[in-house]
C-alpha cells in the first residue's frame, strides 16, 4: 500500500496533503533555518554573528541581538521612548491597525520597531538606534519618529555621536501624512545633532528602502553598508525597470553597486563594524582611535578608514 492509497483510506483528500506547508509560526520556533546549502541550525548561525559561513549571506537580526554583538552582551542602556496614541486614523483592512500593531508586539518584544541606546564603542560613549523588520517590516510611523528624535535629542544632551542602523521598507500606509511626515522630522533633528558638531553615521542593513532611503538613511556623515548584498533603494527594481523600460545592470540596488554610484561609502561585514566604526568615531572627533594590533589589521585598512572619514 503506497503513500497516496493510505491518504484515500484515511480520508484525507491529497490535494490537501501533498500541498501541506509548515505555518510561520511553526517554522520561527523551530531550531532550524535555511540558507544555500539547505537547512542550518540557527544554533550554528547565530555562533557566526547570524551569517552563513558558506555563501556569508547576513541573516536579519533584531536590535537586542545588533545591540549585543555590537556592544556587547547586555553591555548598554534601553532607554523607554514615547509612544503616541495608537491608530490615530481608525485604519482597518483586511485586519484593523491595533490588531496589526498588538500581533507585532506580541512577536517582537517591542512597543514600537526602534530600540534606542546608549553604549560604548572604542571608549567612546555612543547613542544608538535600530530598527526590527518583524516589527510591520521596520516601517516607520509616528512612534518611531518618536523614538529617533528621543535618541538624537540623547546624543545632543550627553554630547555623544549618534549611529543609526537602518532597516525597513519605508514609511507606514496605516498612518498615512503623520508617517511621512517623520521624514521631515527625523531630516531636521538629524541638521539639529550636526549643528552640535556631532558625528552621524548611517549602518545600511538589508534591507533600506522607501522613505527610509529618501530621509534619514542617506544624511549620515558615513554610510557604511552592511555585507555587499544588501538591498539599498528607494523604488522597487521592477518599478523602475517598467518604467525605463530598459534592463537593470547585475546587482542592482545592492550595497556594492550602491558604492559605486557614491552612495555608500565603505562596506564591513558584520564582524567588522563594531572594531571599524569605532576607528571611525575616534578618528572624526580626533581622538587616537585604538586600533587592533592583529595580524589581519592592515595599514592600508587603516588608511582607507581614514580616508572615509575625510
Amino acid at each position: 500500500m503506497n503513500w497516496i492509497t493510505k491518504i484515500i483510506k484515511a480520508g484525507e483528500k491529497i490535494k490537501t496533503a501533498i500541498h501541506k506547508r509548515a505555518t510561520k509560526e511553526e517554522i520561527a520556533n523551530s531550531d532550524w533555518t535555511s540558507c544555500c546549502k539547505g537547512p542550518i541550525l540557527k544554533k550554528d548561525l547565530e555562533e557566526n554573528l547570524w551569517v552563513c559561513p558558506d555563501c556569508n549571506k547576513h541573516h536579519r537580526i533584531n536590535p537586542k541581538q545588533r545591540f549585543d554583538i555590537f556592544f556587547g552582551k547586555n553591555n548598554y542602556e534601553i532607554f523607554k521612548t514615547p509612544i503616541p496614541k495608537d491608530d490615530p486614523l481608525d485604519w482597518t483592512d483586511s485586519k484593523s491597525y491595533k490588531d496589526r500593531l498588538k500581533s507585532a508586539r506580541k512577536k517582537t518584544g517591542l512597543d514600537c520597531g526602534m530600540m534606542v541606546v546608549s553604549g560604548s564603542i572604542n571608549n567612546i560613549k555612543v547613542t544608538a538606534v535600530a530598527s526590527d523588520f518583524e516589527f510591520l517590516g521596520a516601517s516607520m510611523a509616528a512612534a518611531e519618529g518618536e523614538a529617533f528624535l528621543y535618541g538624537i535629542q540623547h546624543a545632543i544632551e550627553n554630547k555623544t555621536p549618534f549611529i543609526c542602523f537602518s532597516s525597513g521598507g519605508g514609511m507606514r500606509m496605516m498612518e498615512s501624512l503623520i508617517s511621512l511626515s517623520q521624514m521631515t522630522r527625523t531630516t531636521m533633528a538629524i541638521n539639529e545633532l550636526k549643528k552640535n558638531n556631532l558625528p552621524y553615521l548611517v549602518c545600511l542593513t538589508d534591507p533600506t528602502a522607501g522613505g527610509i532611503t529618501a530621509s534619514y538613511a542617506m544624511l549620515g556623515d558615513l554610510h557604511i553598508a552592511e555585507s555587499d548584498h544588501a538591498l539599498i533603494a528607494f523604488a522597487g527594481a521592477r518599478v523602475i525597470e517598467g518604467t525605463v523600460k530598459e534592463s537593470l545592470p547585475e546587482n542592482f540596488q545592492k550595497s556594492s553597486y550602491v558604492q559605486k554610484t557614491g552612495f555608500v561609502d565603505l562596506i564591513l561585514d558584520r564582524k567588522d563594524l563594531q572594531e571599524k566604526i569605532g576607528i571611525l568615531i575616534s578618528i572624526l572627533l580626533n581622538k587616537k582611535p585604538v586600533i587592533s594590533t592583529e595580524e589581519n589589521e592592515t595599514s592600508e585598512d587603516s588608511q582607507s578608514l581614514t580616508k572615509a572619514a575625510s
